[in-house]
């Protein structure tokens, strides 16, 4: 076997740890056909499989796995080594955080962030997936969940409320159906494993319907299923309020207050962010508009304490 060069070792070691060949050709300045092409090309020179392919991305296999432990590590030590003759560009700001954050929530506010601060750049991840400070070149996140993550700082910004939402296409084919007698709706089952549906009928009473019209798999999935009237989504209502007020969703019962969530939106950065000059004009500002949001909604509680 002639010797693998290693720009495919390297490109390898992104396409396994992002299992996700768009994602790993988009930082690699790629397209993903020849990002594709090349990893077939590792495989060839190896005759390994290391990869399965699936419609949601790659998993590796067990030859892949070995492959990763055993050059991972040598790579990061090479990026680690050369991280200190890099010129920091502290006017740039690299920020990742998930789909619905970035068009219902952050985007609305940008404007006025770039506006005070035509100095700083921001370069824009969209990903389901937690950030890995470590190995992924990202400054900060705005992610969400119970603000325990191991090694990174965690600021708190406002909680989420659940109530049913439908689109109004959906209450007009319902013929005037009562909308606090949620068992007579076609109902949207909840990602989430725990099935907030569950705490939402021990909340108000009732029972959980037997059957839901559809499943889906993410938060992103159960909105667009609630805007195509399949059925009644217990949606998020931060990031389900810009559609709600734009009429596009219907939130169902006057009588129904939002049930907070455990989880939280937390801004959240690695300790080697700190004197990042771009974090500290970020941060400020976006715990400016997490506390005018909050005032905002003063029925919704944003504490710590709320959930």
């Amino acid at each position: 076997m002639s010797r693998v060069p290693l720009s495919l070792l390297q490109q390898f070691v992104q396409v396994a740890r992002l299992g996700n060949l768009s994602r790993a050709a988009d930082q690699a300045n790629l397209t993903v056909s020849a990002l594709s092409h090349q990893m077939r090309q590792l495989e060839d020179r190896l005759e390994r499989r290391l990869f399965e392919r699936g419609p949601r991305g790659v998993t590796l296999t067990v030859e892949g796995c070995s492959l990763l432990e055993a050059v991972g590590d040598h790579f990061d030590g090479i990026e680690h080594a050369l991280s200190r003759y890099r010129q920091r560009r502290h006017e740039a700001l690299t920020l990742s955080t998930s789909p619905g954050m970035i068009s219902s929530w952050l985007m609305p506010r940008l404007p006025r962030l770039l506006a005070a601060h035509p100095e700083l750049e921001l370069n824009l991840q969209s990903s389901f997936t937690l950030v890995n400070f470590e190995r992924e070149p990202v400054d900060v996140a705005l992610r969400y969940g119970k603000g325990q993550w191991p090694g990174v700082h965690a600021e708190r910004l406002f909680g989420e409320w659940l109530a049913p939402v439908a689109a109004p296409e959906l209450v007009a084919r319902m013929q005037g159906a009562d909308p606090l007698d949620l068992s007579a709706w076609p109902l949207l089952g909840d990602p989430n494993p725990n099935n907030r549906w569950n705490d939402w009928f021990a909340h108000y009473g009732g029972e959980p319907p037997r059957r839901y019209v559809a499943h889906v798999d993410t938060v992103e999935s159960l909105r667009h299923a609630a805007l195509e009237g399949l059925g009644v989504a217990l949606g998020r209502m931060v990031t389900s309020k810009s559609l709600i007020d734009a009429g596009r969703l219907v939130v169902l019962g006057d009588r129904y207050l939002p049930v907070p969530e455990p989880e939280a939106y937390y801004l959240v950065y690695p300790p080697r962010s700190e004197d990042h000059r771009g974090l500290g004009t970020f941060r400020e500002w976006v715990l400016g508009e997490a506390e005018a949001y909050c005032q905002q909604m003063p029925q919704w509680p944003c504490e710590d304490d709320a959930a």
